[in-house]
């Protein structure tokens, strides 16, 4: 067994990595990017080492310096974790090369299955059933565009390498075909540095099921049964659980499982696989007899937790990334396939640094309180153990929450309390949105589809209750006054908006708060027997407090008088205005590509300019028609909220 082992990873995995690692009694090294100095994982790790700034391909995915790492820290294997260099033959024949073990497949079966082309045409060598489509080293452009003819839309253009969703976009008409292939190739060439592309047929609101193998070097394979991955958004996952809900209730579902876990045995075997791994497919909701290979995934997945929380070896769980160590050590898999079972059912969530209501976009920034859930069968997998910094270098999962139940309905119910405890300050998240994404009928009943969230179309903004909006008008009330105070250090009476007036009376003192922009004019309630609102005004802005209860969390503004005017009078100049004509980025990000030049006449809608943050483009639009003025330039990296054109609308 390994003494030493380097985690060549961040946030969470690096995190889930080194707690097994300390289990088996095998000191671990983390490294780290200089953005990452002070993380978690970083804090937790025997070791660290340093190995680079900040942008990923200067660090983390940076081959000479994770072998340079190794070498300072005596480390004889190296765990990539998932993304960054996981599925990465140079690096694994790299390590290869300087002796050092790599905790995954083999150079050759990475190269199998790493590519989905070459996959895609290695199975259906081995009668494994594959989506029509046109899968084939070197395609351009044209030759897709002439593939796509015949195959017929809608089309799903998908990146060779890499994983994740990324780089992947449906299209429906040959009309979009051009404009799509472009951005899946810079989306390709950015994520993987590689931008070879492939279509297939896009099969219409199926279900992602994968399962879970595990190999040794003697060619002992085992499956551990499926994980449903259906519910995404734009092909990346966003709740997984095990086993298929589908699979569950169908009285013959018991047989498709073990149709689809000897398949996924076989394609494992077919490449002389070792270690842990994950097939794809896609099962046809309307007839899940019929099923289709779309990739091996050639490490360990994300959502591979809910699979460690139902499976049982002889009644015994198990753990992922130990049997990953043991048997990169060489150690013989002593597990047979009539011992493994499921026992109960786990969904895992996962808590992005996003805001859902302005499409998703990342958030970038410094979280200042942080809370994990507890409590019995609640799992917490997160980058975080208190406040730390959100990255736009990286990816923005900040944690994984996940729920164990004896049956699914009591899982989701776990998974919903377990949502509910989760603060994060500091930054936006989806948790609001997970909440109401698992409290759908759809979704509860398990009639889920791939394109479930993307057809419900942008959620909307959450609001305060008005049983929280009374407590968080309570403790803001408490807060001291953001009015100015005179030189004597006494705050004017006529500043503190409690109520008094000359006659003696008193009216209810009220707190002017704006929320999302909108502004709300609250009565203070008097003193509060039970407070179940958690407030905390922000470290470094106290007219800002961030504040979580039962309908959510919400950043919110104290306004004095003077600024509640203000924002009343923008907000109607907004509503009567055409449009905005400067054209600002909605987050913080590197230009990847400008659509239009000085000059150019423009119309509302038309996109000028292509930002990417976090392996995310967004489109930047003109609001107005005019003349446009970029005030950028490619690769330029921008602000939030910076002014990246100028549109001289039209006489």
């Amino acid at each position: 067994m390994f003494s030493t082992v380097l985690v060549a990873n961040r946030g969470e995995i690096a995190r889930r990595v080194i707690r097994t690692l300390r289990t088996m009694g095998i000191r671990s090294v983390a490294v780290y990017s200089d953005a990452d100095r002070d993380a978690a994982h970083v804090r937790e790790a025997d070791e660290v080492v340093r190995i680079g700034p900040a942008p990923a391909a200067e660090s983390y995915l940076s081959i000479p310096a994770i072998i340079q790492a190794c070498r300072e820290s005596g480390a004889e294997a190296v765990h990539p974790g998932y993304g960054f260099l996981s599925e990465n033959v140079d690096f694994a024949r790299a390590l290869e090369n300087a002796g050092i073990v790599f905790i995954g497949p083999s150079v050759d079966s990475l190269h199998a299955m790493g590519d989905k082309i070459r996959a895609k045409q290695h199975v259906e060598a081995h009668s494994v059933p594959t989506v029509p489509g046109i899968a084939e080293p070197g395609l351009d452009d044209d030759a897709l565009l002439r593939a796509a003819e015949s195959i017929g839309f809608p089309l799903l253009i998908k990146p060779s390498a890499g994983g994740g969703g990324k780089g992947m976009f449906a299209v429906e008409s040959m009309a979009d075909m051009p404009a799509a292939l472009a951005s899946a190739r810079r989306t390709a060439a950015s994520a993987f540095g590689d931008d070879t592309l492939f279509i297939e047929r896009l099969v219409r609101n199926p279900r992602h099921i994968e399962v879970q193998v595990l190999a040794d070097q003697r060619g002992n394979t085992v499956h551990l049964f499926e994980r449903e991955c259906s519910l995404q958004r734009r092909h990346q996952k966003v709740i997984e659980e095990a086993p298929s809900p589908l699979l569950t209730d169908l009285p013959r579902g018991a047989q498709i499982r073990e149709r689809m876990g000897e398949a996924a045995v076989n394609a494992a075997k077919s490449v002389n696989y070792v270690g842990a791994g994950t097939v794809e497919f896609l099962v046809s909701h309307e007839n899940p007899d019929e099923f289709f290979f779309m990739e091996m995934n050639t490490r360990l997945q994300v959502e591979h937790p809910v699979t460690e929380e139902v499976v049982r070896v002889t009644g015994e769980r198990l753990d992922l990334v130990e049997w990953q160590v043991r048997v990169a050590a060489g150690e013989p898999l002593s597990i047979r396939q009539e011992e493994l079972s499921i026992e109960g059912h786990a969904v895992e969530a996962r808590v992005y640094a996003e805001d859902p209501a302005s499409g998703f976009l990342p958030s970038v920034g410094e979280v200042f309180e942080f809370r994990a859930p507890a409590g019995a069968h609640v799992r917490s997998d997160s980058a975080l153990d208190g406040p730390g910094s959100i990255s736009a270098n990286y990816d923005p999962m900040i944690s994984k929450i996940i729920a164990w139940g004896e049956d699914r309905a009591q899982a989701l119910a776990t998974l919903d309390a377990a949502l509910a405890e989760t603060l994060v300050f500091g930054v936006r998240t989806n948790i609001d949105f997970l909440r109401g994404l698992i409290a759908r009928t759809d979704v509860r009943e398990g009639a889920l589809n791939t394109n479930l969230i993307d057809a419900a179309g942008q959620p909307e903004r959450g609001v305060p209750s008005e049983a929280d909006l009374s407590e968080i008008a309570h403790a803001v009330s408490l807060m001291a006054p953001t009015a100015p105070r005179h030189s004597g250090g006494w705050t004017s009476p006529w500043k503190l908006g409690d109520g008094w007036c000359l006659t003696g009376a008193t009216r209810a003192p009220h707190v002017v708060l704006d929320i999302d922009d909108q502004v709300r004019r609250v009565s203070v309630p008097g003193e509060q027997e039970v407070s179940v609102v958690v407030v905390l005004p922000h470290p470094t802005d106290p007219s800002t407090v961030w504040a979580h209860g039962a309908s959510g969390t919400f950043e919110i503004r104290k306004l004095t008088r003077t600024e509640a005017v203000a924002r009343s009078r923008a907000a109607k100049a907004r509503e009567t205005s055409a449009g905005n004509p400067e054209a600002r980025s909605p987050m913080p990000g590197a230009v990847v590509s400008i659509a239009v030049q000085d000059g150019d006449t423009v119309t509302a809608g038309q996109t000028l300019v292509g930002v990417e943050a976090m392996k995310m483009e967004h489109s930047v639009v003109a609001e107005v028609s005019g003349t446009v003025k970029i005030l950028v330039s490619m690769g330029d990296q921008v602000s939030k909220n910076q002014v990246l054109a100028r549109i001289e609308a039209a006489a």
